[in-house]
């Protein structure tokens, strides 16, 4: 039995569909455990560049089975757009290919009216969410006052839930923010057609990983978003409504420890993020511009720029810890190329004092106030896209990976060169 499980071990962004993809091609089911469509992998289907928000990035591997479990958020409407994407470039996306977890909860458009009006009336405050429903979806798991996909098995049932569900969210809408309701039947009615397409992709899904468990075949666990973003290990709170890190794989997904052989952890090569929140190694100067540009820096999902700043490695012994990891895949390594100094932070200045560790537990304030203490390294000019072993690179580029792998403690198997699918060095 084998199952790897991929996590970004940043602020999300980090590169996780190309690594997911590799890994994809040799396993038979692959499983994404959390977040919704507020996440968006990047994968190349006949020479053409896909932002997949819910379907499993081992959607263009024919004979593997995809799985979007019971600890993920699902907009309908969004999965059987995504779905028909797909469809038209000649990917299966049957029942036979992508099942839906039944206990996965369900994403209407008034979650996605609740998570905007949040986000406005908290002013200044904003977390800076996606506004695509998915705080409010899981808020409503937790109130225990969710809507499962698994309702969608009985249409008139379903329906009859959309509708008191709607009903409710507008009490909220109009009582808390002052907004109009929204009207109730246009969307019973969207949802009710949608249930008829999706619910033939219904199974259970535990019992799908168990049978794949017992079987001996390899699983391939995807997550979305990043450490930093944890609910309960991120930078509270600005982070996510779920549990990025390994262990959101398994209360996910619903299986044991026991049978996770290896948890890989993607990283860029410097840091980035998306939103509000403190980034102590954030550069606001022409440095961080010129990051961004090369490198591309701007959300899959939203399009927003992304913030950027030095590799943080206080950050990624934190996510080593947390996530259990076995090893690292550094994505994007190419970009730093051009620049004739490099840094890494290797410690804060809290209050005076020098901390090694990521002070995520005291939370985004006394972060805000953790000052980088960094190492320099040199810079190197060569352009490494062309490499595809470690002794291609240059000697600066082997210094710089080699030095993070002794800080972090953990190897560095993957290494990204290129934007390229096959720009990857591999194990």
């Amino acid at each position: 039995m084998s199952v790897t499980i991929i996590i970004g071990t940043q602020w999300g962004d980090e590169g996780k569909g190309r690594v997911v993809d590799y890994f994809a091609a040799k396993a038979t089911l692959v499983a994404r455990y959390n977040g919704g469509d507020n996440a968006g992998h990047t994968v190349v289907a006949e020479g053409r560049k896909l932002a997949l928000h819910l379907v499993p990035s081992g959607i263009l591997y024919p004979e593997n089975t995809c799985l979007i479990g019971a600890g993920t958020v699902v907009n309908p409407l969004v999965l059987l757009s995504e779905m028909q994407t797909l469809r038209e470039l000649g990917v299966d996306v049957s029942p036979r290919h992508l099942k839906l977890a039944a206990g996965a909860h369900l994403i209407l458009p008034t979650h996605r009216e609740l998570d905007g009006a949040s986000e406005k009336s908290r002013g200044q405050q904003a977390i800076g969410t996606t506004k695509r429903g998915i705080g409010p979806t899981y808020a409503d798991k937790a109130r225990r006052a969710g809507l499962r996909a698994g309702t969608m098995r009985d249409l008139n049932v379903f329906a009859e839930a959309v509708g008191e569900m709607v009903e409710a969210h507008n009490a909220r809408l109009t009582q808390l923010y002052g907004l109009d309701p929204v009207p109730v039947t246009p969307i019973v009615e969207q949802l009710h057609n949608a249930a008829q397409q999706l619910r033939p992709h219904l199974v259970d899904g535990t019992t799908l990983l168990g049978e794949t468990l017992r079987a001996g075949h390899p699983i391939l666990c995807e997550g979305a978003q990043g450490t930093l973003l944890d609910l309960n290990f991120g930078t509270y709170p600005y982070v996510t409504s779920s549990s990025p890190i390994a262990g959101g794989a398994l209360v996910g997904l619903g299986f044991g420890p026991k049978d996770v052989t290896r948890v890989v952890g993607v990283a860029k090569a410097y840091t980035t993020r998306v939103g509000a929140g403190p980034f102590p190694t954030e550069l606001n100067n022409e440095i961080g511009e010129r990051i961004r540009q090369v490198g591309g820096e701007f959300g899959v999902t939203t399009g927003r720029p992304r913030r950027c700043g030095w590799l943080d490695a206080v950050i990624l012994r934190y996510a080593a810890q947390v996530n259990g990891l076995t090893e690292i895949a550094l994505t994007k390594v190419d970009v730093l190329s051009g620049q004739s100094t490099l840094k890494i932070a290797v410690a804060y200045e809290l209050d005076g004092e020098r901390v090694e560790h990521f002070p995520a537990e005291w939370g985004a304030e006394a972060l805000t106030r953790s000052i980088p203490i960094y190492e320099e390294l040199p810079g190197w000019e060569e352009d490494i896209t062309g490499a595809r072993t470690r002794a291609d690179l240059p000697a600066k580029v082997q210094t710089y990976i080699a030095r993070i792998e002794a800080i972090v403690g953990v190897p560095i198997t993957f290494i990204g060169v290129g934007p390229e699918r096959e720009a990857m060095i591999l194990p």
